[in-house]
Order: structure tokens, then C-alpha cells, then sequence
């Protein structure tokens, strides 16, 4: 993975983009030495987003699981528990 500063890129925001798309190379923008964002091809995007959905899946189910164990409360009672 290459680095390149946001004073760089502003020069080479073109070429930085097509050696994304094309050559699929990832590219972590700095800002006075420290990593502040990333450019990456839209397909390893794609994947990061589809990993989330995953990992909220599962979170959703062993939510729903625990319910079914535990029972749950209903809203009026949760707020105000919470004093809303």
C-alpha cells in the first residue's frame, strides 16, 4: 500500500484515481505523517461493506436470540426506566 501526503495528492489526484481503478493499488493519505483517510478500488469497497452487513447480521440474530432467552420489556416500561 502506498502513502502519499494531501499536499501530493492534490497534484496527482488523477493519476492517483486511474492507478486505483485500473491497477487496483490502495493509497493511505496523510497529513503531517499521520494516516487520515485511504483511497481503494470500489471492489475492495464493496467488500468491506458486505463484511459489515455480515458482522450486523449476526449481531441482529444473537440479539434476537438473547430476547428469546431472556423475554423483553415493553417500551412504555424501558422508558420509563430511562425517564423519558
Amino acid at each position: 500500500m502506498s502513502s502519499i501526503s494531501t499536499a501530493e495528492i492534490r497534484s496527482a489526484l488523477a493519476d492517483v484515481l486511474n492507478r486505483t481503478s485500473y491497477g487496483k493499488e490502495r493509497f493511505v493519505i496523510t497529513r503531517r505523517g499521520r494516516d487520515i483517510a485511504a483511497i481503494v478500488p470500489i471492489e475492495d469497497l464493496a467488500l468491506l461493506e458486505a463484511l459489515e452487513d455480515r458482522i450486523d447480521l449476526e449481531d441482529a440474530r444473537k440479539a434476537l436470540a438473547e430476547t428469546g432467552r431472556k423475554g423483553s420489556i415493553p417500551w412504555t416500561e424501558l422508558k420509563a426506566s430511562l425517564g423519558l
